[in-house]
């Protein structure tokens, strides 16, 4: 997956953007476009996309400190993005705004319990300990699968916009 200089640019771009976009909305807690943009880039770049997915990882880490609620951001937004490469490619617009709307609301009802397992592992949890912490989080993942559902009505807008401008970057 060899980068070119101008793909180098978008895809620290579009890392950026994703950082960006999670901290202007920091304070609407669980509603970001960090769902929306990982499948709208996979859309797009398939493979290639997890360059900016994990340039907002870092961002994310390096900007707001490298500790323990950081390390399952090393699977949970590539559980994701492989989810998101399951998507067959030629369906109809009206499913495949539907599939990704239900896809990014999937991954917000999930959150909490895509992340238990690190956290049991770096706090010492058993597995009832690990239970008793997804069903306490189970409010905030509520209003993340809510709130990804709604945003996932921008994810196929913003990969025709990236279709669109890759192709116009094609005719240059």
């Amino acid at each position: 997956m060899r980068l070119t200089t101008r793909e180098t640019a978008v895809f620290a771009m579009l890392g950026a953007l994703m950082y960006a976009s999670k901290m202007m909305m920091e304070v609407l807690p669980n509603i970001h476009l960090v769902g929306a943009l990982t499948i709208a880039y996979t859309l797009v770049y398939r493979k290639k996309a997890l360059y900016p997915i994990y340039l907002y990882v870092f961002l994310d880490g390096a900007l707001c400190g490298f500790a323990a609620w950081w390390v399952p951001y090393l699977y949970i937004w590539a559980a994701l993005w492989g989810a998101a490469m399951l998507l067959p490619k030629d369906m109809p617009k009206k499913a495949g705004a539907f599939a990704c709307m239900l896809l990014c609301a999937a991954h917000g009802f999930l959150f909490g319990t895509l992340y238990a397992p690190a956290q049991a592992i770096l706090y010492g949890l058993d597995f009832r300990g690990m239970a008793a912490w997804i069903v306490a989080g189970l409010p905030w993942d509520f209003l993340h699968g809510v709130s990804n559902f709604f945003c996932g009505a921008l994810i196929l807008p913003i990969a025709g916009v990236l279709r669109l401008a890759e192709r116009d970057a094609k005719d240059l």
